[in-house]
Order: structure tokens, then sequence, then C-alpha cells
């Protein structure tokens, strides 16, 4: 089994993240290599996450970086959960490393924040990530839209 180490979120880090290129339909979450994005990245709410090869493997973000802002107008936000979001290194996407990756990342959130529910948001299309919250105990909650994408959040209570 992969080990995972939690690490500060470094300029080196934010630029190998915002260079990664996923593959159709989940090109949706590719960025733009820019200033303001590694700024973003390195705000405080943002780690990253390394394999016991010392190899970037994925990253978090908490609280407000972690949720999809025009949500808001939907209520999608009002109760008071930690919200998270989660991104993977592409080349170890769809190999059946998500549900350890993912279980890390829940671990440490419920350890640091112990009396919050935890909540997501993710893409409706994005049914390889849906299928692995729900079977780590996420309760589908609140639908909206931002242009053309639908938005689900999840809470684990």
């Amino acid at each position: 089994m992969m080990q995972f180490y939690i690490r500060k979120m470094t300029e080196h880090f934010a630029i190998e993240i915002l260079s990664w290129k996923y593959e159709a339909p989940y090109d949706f979450y590719n960025n733009d290599l820019c200033s303001e994005n590694i700024r973003e990245l390195l705000d405080d709410k943002y780690y990253a996450v390394i394999n016991e090869k010392d190899q970037l493997f994925g990253f978090f973000c908490i609280g407000s970086s972690a949720q999809v802002p025009i949500g808001s107008e939907y209520g999608a936000y009002t109760e008071d959960h930690i919200d998270i979001g989660l991104g993977m290194k592409p080349e170890f996407t769809g190999k059946g490393y998500g549900d350890s990756f993912f279980t890390y990342i829940l671990e440490y959130i419920k350890k640091t924040y112990n009396d919050k529910n935890i909540r997501l948001t993710v893409a409706k299309f994005n049914h390889r990530a849906i299928h692995l919250y729900e079977k780590l105990g996420f309760k589908r909650r609140a639908e909206f839209a931002n242009n053309s994408t639908l938005f689900i959040t999840m809470i684990n209570e």
C-alpha cells in the first residue's frame, strides 16, 4: 500500500500542480500556470501530498478555497462544515489509488477538525470521484450550476 505525507505547499509544488494536464472529460480540472494561480495555491489553506518516493502525488485545500464561489448564491454552503477540495496527479488517476489517497486526507481532516462535518463539491460528470466519495460515506446534498457545469455538494457526517 502506498504511503502518503502532507507537506506545506511550496512554489515548486504549486507550479507542478498548475502544469498538470488531464484527459477529457477531466480536462475541466486543467489550470493556467500564472502568478495569480500560484499565489492562490500558496495560500495557507493548500497542502501538498507526497508519496513514499517523495513524489508529488496530489494536493488538498480546506475552507472557502474548496468551494465553487457561485454555490453560495444557491445556498450550497450555509451549514458550518469543513469544506475540502482535492486533486490527484493525472498519471495516478484511474489506477485504484483514490481510496487510499482520499482516506489519508480524510483522516488528517478528521483529526485536525474533529468536531465538524466534512463537505466537498464535485462536478456532476465526475462519476469516478462521486462513486469514491459515496463509498467512503459521503451523501449528496445540494446541486447547482456554474455556466454549463453542474456541481454537487456532498457531506460526510
